[in-house]
């Protein structure tokens, strides 16, 4: 018997990678709970066409996010949003697409704080991987947390890791993004996301 899948893969690219990215943001800023999970998303007025301030901190805010599951070992990872010199990677990488998508984004101070967090995190990796061979240098943030936390008997990833300083850095990038997302909320509604 065939299995059915309810799974829909969208290519991304420059001319859709915003788009994707405000959807993203638009259904994981605002946490789901017994009185807003049954909300129905709307098609939004035009308003979030022309702040790119918002389409800069949802894009920043998909990067990080851990709902993120890009791995590097499906295909060359497009998403790494550093350069390899700026996290100091024994290896250039295979693509400079997201660092270089973001060198044209002028991102808010909330996005910076993210943006930053996740730079010491990345750097953190590459510092404790420069003698292995295994790890690969275009590791994605779901590589990263998977190289620290490693994964329990039953193939799930475990919560914390062993190391000290991933597991603050850790922290240190989640605390930035729940205000970012604090940021991004309200445009949610305004821009009719979703109604209040």
């Amino acid at each position: 018997m065939e299995q059915i899948t309810h799974c829909l893969h969208l290519p991304i690219h420059s001319r859709n990678l915003l788009a994707g990215a405000i959807y993203f943001a638009v259904r994981h800023c605002i946490k789901a709970d017994w009185i807003n999970n049954r909300d129905q998303f709307l098609f939004p007025n035009d308003g979030y066409k022309r702040d790119k301030t918002f389409q800069n901190d949802c894009l920043i805010f998909m990067l990080f996010h851990h709902q993120n599951r890009i791995k590097s070992f499906d295909g060359i990872n497009h998403w790494i949003p550093f350069t390899a010199r700026e996290v100091a990677a024994k290896d250039n990488f295979k693509s400079v697409f997201m660092s270089d998508f973001l060198q044209k984004r002028k991102l808010s101070k909330e996005a910076k704080a993210v943006f930053e967090a996740g730079k010491a995190l990345w750097t953190y990796y590459h510092e404790t991987i420069w003698r292995l061979r295994t790890p690969p240098v275009d590791a994605s943030l779901y590589d990263i947390r998977e190289h620290f936390k490693g994964r329990d008997a039953k193939g799930k990833m475990k919560n914390k890791s062993t190391d000290d300083r991933f597991n603050e850095l850790d922290a240190e990038l989640r605390t930035a993004l729940k205000v970012l997302a604090l940021k991004i909320q309200p445009k949610v509604y305004e821009y009719g996301f979703l109604k209040r």
